[in-house]
């Protein structure tokens, strides 16, 4: 993977600390470094005049390359203690160190070389303008190549640790079983992956092109940015497919990542400038896996939406047998729905409730048409064989290992339980009876109530929901009663959606 990035900001200057209690030291050296170049970069000074006083500057600046180092300060072993302290104390093992001294005597240099971690030791007396030049010379060189051993190390290891962190994240990817939970998970994990800033907007789009033009599909977004396919934005994404390159434009990263499926993921981070190499590659890396989950998300889907609109067909074909309007099975549907997510309901579950829904009548497929038709009141005989349709139902879905069918075959079989436990066929009481059969009585209720059978006439909206009241605890469990009254506006558009 490839990208572009804005052009390398201008190369700072080496940081030089000089610390001297002469300040005429301190303008010497300056001036005889004013044009000193290595690597295009010129340097930057910074001043101490004791020991005290260089530590302070130590501590605070990071990027010091180089320490011009005086011995007797304000104590005669004051630039000595400084130097120990930089190495052992504040750790730090890569600025140089250059001791100068005036008084040779008070730090004899083989002691000092043996003893403290110094890169050179001069006498002020030597240190005229060509051996001060090429002392820093050397000091800088050495400090620069030090410091590429160290970025790369550093690199490696954050490279390493990127990859843990790619693992980590797809293990948790590809735990997920739906396309929505997939995406919005993926983003999460590419914010925990690049340690981005949560201001960061971050989308992953899908790209097709339909009749010559491009559609992107948003899957998942962080962020409550509106009209985000801006013409500026569909351009990117339209460079980023047609050349199948990542690219930053301005502050806008489009990541391209291609997968088996024909639709390539398009990832879209905003308030970038630029991506490093090492992020790109961890990105390459993450995408290119998850890629492959992508598809399997795809093609499970796609299983799961043929098996929910097979369900549903069979269920209109049991519901037009009772003269029914096939849109009953889709009301129920989608009230399920409705109370499941207004009860807190997993969303896996949600989706496995929704799906299995339609088939909670199934048994009635085996109900005689005088029985399952007749207009008036059933007798005994004729109610013993509509109440045989819960088993006959179990009968037909049992044994599947499919999670909507083995719910299908609950909720067929329990449908008609009662909350204070006088429902058939088992007679099962409030917890006993499986949540998808609690909720699907209370939408099958409803949906009796507020529509036209071939034996009664649709209700007002008022009196079902006095009815449901009256019921609640008895008949219906009233947790689920209570969603659908609380949330009665949004079940009558829904029959409104699905009219007879």
């Amino acid at each position: 993977m490839s990208f572009l990035s804005s052009p390398s900001p201008k190369l700072a200057p080496w940081k030089v600390l000089l610390v001297d209690d002469e300040p005429d030291i301190h303008d010497v050296t300056k001036l005889t470094l004013t044009r000193f170049r290595l690597d295009g970069r010129a340097l930057s000074f910074v001043h101490a005049y004791s020991g005290a006083e260089a530590k302070e500057v130590l501590a605070r600046e990071q990027d010091i390359a180089l320490v011009f180092l005086d011995v007797v300060m304000e104590q005669e072993d004051s630039g000595l203690e400084v130097a120990r302290w930089m190495r052992q104390e504040l750790d730090n093992q890569f600025t140089r160190i250059v001791l100068r001294t005036g008084q040779p005597g008070q730090a004899p240099e083989e002691r000092v070389i043996v003893n403290y971690d110094i890169n050179d030791y001069k006498e002020k007396t030597e240190l005229d303008r060509t051996k001060l030049f090429t002392t820093t010379f050397a000091a800088l060189r050495a400090y620069r190549d030090i410091m590429k051993v160290e970025e790369a190390r550093i690199a490696q290891l954050n490279y390493r640790e990127g990859l843990e962190r790619v693992i980590a994240a797809s293990a948790h990817i590809f735990q997920q079983r739906n396309l929505k939970d997939f995406a919005n998970g993926l983003l999460q994990q590419v914010v925990a992956l690049l340690r981005l800033e949560n201001s960061m907007l971050l989308r992953l789009r899908a790209a097709t092109a339909i009749s010559g033009e491009h559609e992107y599909e948003i899957l998942a977004q962080i962020g409550d940015e509106e009209n985000i396919l801006t013409p500026d934005l569909l351009a990117q994404l339209d460079d980023a497919k047609s050349n199948r390159i990542s690219r930053v434009h301005g502050d806008t990263y489009v990541g391209y990542f291609p997968n088996s499926s024909g639709k390539a993921s398009l990832l879209v981070l905003k308030g970038v400038e630029e991506i490093s190499d090492i992020d790109a590659k961890l990105l390459e890396v993450f995408c290119s896996g998850v890629a492959i989950a992508f598809d399997n998300i795809l093609l499970t889907q796609e299983i799961t939406d043929t098996q929910a609109e097979l369900i549903l067909r069979l269920g209109d074909v049991v519901e037009s047998r009772s003269n029914e309007a096939g849109n009953h099975v889709r009301r129920m549907s989608e009230v399920c729905h409705l109370l499941a997510v207004a009860s807190g309901m997993p969303d896996e579950e949600v989706a496995v409730l929704r799906h299995a829904a339609p088939m909670h009548d199934i048994g009635k497929i085996a109900t005689p048409d005088a029985v399952l038709l007749k207009p008036g009141k059933l007798d005994a005989a004729e109610w013993e064989i509509m109440k045989q349709h819960p088993a006959v139902g179990l009968s037909i879905l049992d044994g599947s290992q499919r999670p909507i069918l083995k719910a299908a075959a609950v909720i067929a079989h329990q449908h008609h339980e009662k909350f204070d436990g006088s429902g058939y066929p088992q007679g099962l009481r409030g917890d006993k009876i499986h949540l998808y059969a609690r909720i699907v009585a209370v939408a099958d209720v409803f949906d009796a109530l507020m529509h036209k059978r071939c034996y009664k006439e649709a209700w007002p909206v008022d009196q079902v929901v006095s009815h449901l009241r009256e019921v609640a605890g008895h008949h219906l469990d009233p947790v689920y009663v209570e969603h659908l009254i609380n949330n009665i506006d949004k079940a009558l558009a829904i029959n409104e959606r699905f009219p007879d």
